[in-house]
């Protein structure tokens, strides 16, 4: 990463303690750039998009008190941005809450403020950060979900991409072309011309028939 164009980072925590020496600690860093710190509030989605940080830290205590909306609307506002989770436990349901939200790096409690820095320069240069005991949950858990749903292993069938089969979750929340390509990383037309081939591979007319199609019993091919 250049020293020339250091990554600007915002950092949201609870823990005002962790905040306060995290914040200290990583502005000091020559290829970070410290654009602001805040505790969850009403006013702090504004903050963020005020700041347009290319990497937001998170604590896991900010995760559970914020919703789905506020990483979704930060998404919709800056589209590259990118989030790094923190201060966190190996428990199973803050991280996969996480992962279903776009975070795409995480750091454990007990790690360093070397760490962190690493996790965010990962995550700058387009990497997934995640550490063994947090990939081997979610290996854990996709080999589970796909063994027992037959929507997820079977859509090859159809010729539908792992992108594909990944879009039809979010077609199923109901997210528009922005809020997906916010959660994938990619861009709206790149959204579009997915969507596009998904109506043409399973023979339907609109989102609501890929989606239909997707059901617990699995894809089902058109009647003839």
């Amino acid at each position: 990463m250049s020293t020339e164009r250091p990554v600007k980072v915002f950092l949201l925590a609870e823990n005002r303690l962790l905040r306060e020496v995290l914040f200290r600690l990583l502005a000091k860093k020559s290829d970070i750039r410290m654009v602001g710190a805040s505790a969850c509030s009403a006013d702090t989605r504004e903050e963020i998009i005020a700041a347009r940080p290319g990497i937001l830290v998170l604590d896991s205590r900010g995760l559970a008190l914020s919703d789905a909306r506020f990483i979704l609307a930060l998404h919709a506002a800056i589209p590259d941005l990118r989030i790094v989770m923190v201060d966190m436990d190996v428990g199973e349901g803050t991280f996969l809450r996480a992962v279903r939200e776009g975070v795409v790096g995480f750091v454990l409690k007990d790690a360093s403020a070397a760490e962190v820095a690493a996790a965010i320069r990962g995550v700058a240069a387009g990497e997934a950060v995640c550490p063994a005991p947090l990939c081997m949950m979610l290996l854990r858990v996709v080999a589970h979900h796909m063994s027992a749903s037959p929507s997820l292993s079977g859509t090859t069938d159809f010729g539908l991409s792992p992108r594909e089969q990944q879009m039809v979750e979010l077609l199923r929340d109901r997210l528009t072309n922005k809020q997906i390509a916010a959660r994938l990383n990619v861009s709206e037309q790149t959204v579009k011309n997915h969507v596009h081939n998904m109506l043409r591979k399973l023979g339907v007319s609109n989102r609501s028939g890929i989606v239909a199609r997707c059901t617990p019993e699995g894809f089902r091919p058109n009647a003839a």
